[in-house]
């Protein structure tokens, strides 16, 4: 009796076998899938604008789609169970990565945060690293008791330190924070006990002042003087910001239509097509079409969250929940300082600015939450 109603439960109409739907056969969430293409929609109409009617930025920006979402339909055949075995070999190798940045990386402005492989490819380690590091620190925690204790808040603090100082060397404080938040994130998630957050809270007056004095350039010192006081340098370092400002301000409520932007069209705006594009997008669709992006945005961290409840055991909860956690920080970061409300920190606009590296790597951590979501154990019975 109890193998006919096993065979009864895993057969449909006529006894026939159950056959999974055709999105969970090939471990695709459908609505994480369609949100990501309104956005990649939504990014070729605002770049083909920030980038000054050119197609070639299109053409480069959808080639790196294709190659992001061939990934991310990769990564989510993987079982979570596969990709936590070869977690510490990631880590490990992106740390050697980030050594060999400081070694012999491309230099681009002022800045060695490259490496190239001649005729092949070019790359920032640092953007692998905001996704392994989630990877490295949930691996890590999940095999220990929760909430973790003090010797294992030290190793993890470890795990995240590492990789950061690196980045911060290159340098890259904007990205820098970022893996650490991403870690950090699990290790809130991990249920980290409220005196040692306080205790944080505590000591992050004399971290933040020993970064001024001692790790901060010049250039990331003016960029936070310039958020308190755009207006003392409106030619120079507070450039950039009056003139984003002023882009989201004349596009008033309904924008002043597609390619009709003057700030970027004109030159003002700098960085148009990457960390500013948010401003862009303002200006010709006004405050209803950053009203309309923002929420696409929350209903993928909704579905990211969602997926997160949903997962099955503690190493995909904590990875699941880090990786929609930062996506929000990401969102949260780059309107915060092209708005003026956050200090300008070279954080692209998730999924809509234009890069290679960083949308392969989100679309990447998309393609994990898929694999979490579509390989829970009891679709596989």
């Amino acid at each position: 009796m109890k193998a006919l109603l096993a065979g009864a439960s895993s057969s449909g109409r006529g006894g026939l076998p159950r056959r999974d739907p055709f999105w969970q056969r090939i471990h695709v969430d459908p609505w994480l899938l369609l949100l990501i293409l309104v956005l990649a929609t939504v990014a070729g109409f605002v770049l083909y604008s920030a980038g000054s009617k050119s197609m070639s930025i299109l053409y480069r920006q959808g080639a790196a789609y294709c190659v992001g979402l061939a990934v991310m339909l990769a990564v989510a055949q993987f079982k979570p169970r596969f990709m936590e075995r070869w977690v510490p070999v990631a880590y490990v190798g992106c740390v050697l990565l980030l050594i060999a940045v400081l070694l012999v990386g491309t230099e681009a402005k002022g800045a060695q945060r490259w490496l190239t492989v001649p005729g092949v490819i070019r790359f920032q380690p640092s953007e692998i690293m905001k996704l392994v590091m989630p990877m490295a620190v949930a691996w890590y925690l999940a095999r220990r008791n929760l909430p973790p204790g003090f010797k294992y808040i030290c190793v993890t603090l470890a795990i995240i330190g590492i990789p950061m100082v690196l980045i911060l060397k290159q340098p890259d404080l904007g990205t820098s924070l970022l893996v650490a938040i991403s870690g950090f994130f699990v290790l809130l998630l991990a249920g980290l006990r409220w005196r040692y957050i306080i205790g944080a809270a505590v000591l992050l007056g004399p971290i933040a002042t020993a970064m001024w004095f001692f790790v901060m350039h010049e250039y990331q010192k003016r960029r936070v003087l310039t958020f308190l006081n755009p207006e003392s340098d409106p030619l120079g370092a507070g450039w950039n910001i009056i003139q984003s400002k002023a882009a989201i301000g004349s596009g008033g409520v309904f924008g002043k239509g597609w390619l009709q932007g003057t700030q970027s069209h004109l030159d003002f705006l700098p960085e148009g097509h990457t960390d500013f594009i948010i401003a862009v997008l303002a200006e010709e669709f006004g405050m209803v079409g950053v009203c309309l992006l923002l929420m696409v945005y929350l209903l993928i961290i909704a579905r990211g969250l969602f997926i997160t409840l949903q997962a099955q055991d503690t190493f995909s909860r904590l990875l699941a929940g880090s990786i929609t956690l930062t996506f929000f920080i990401y969102v949260l970061v780059n309107i915060g300082m092209v708005s003026g409300l956050l200090p300008v920190v070279g954080v692209p606009l998730p999924l809509i600015s234009y890069g290679g590296t960083s949308l392969v790597t989100l679309l990447s951590g998309f393609g994990i939450l898929m694999s979490i979501h579509t390989h829970r154990k009891w679709m596989a019975q």
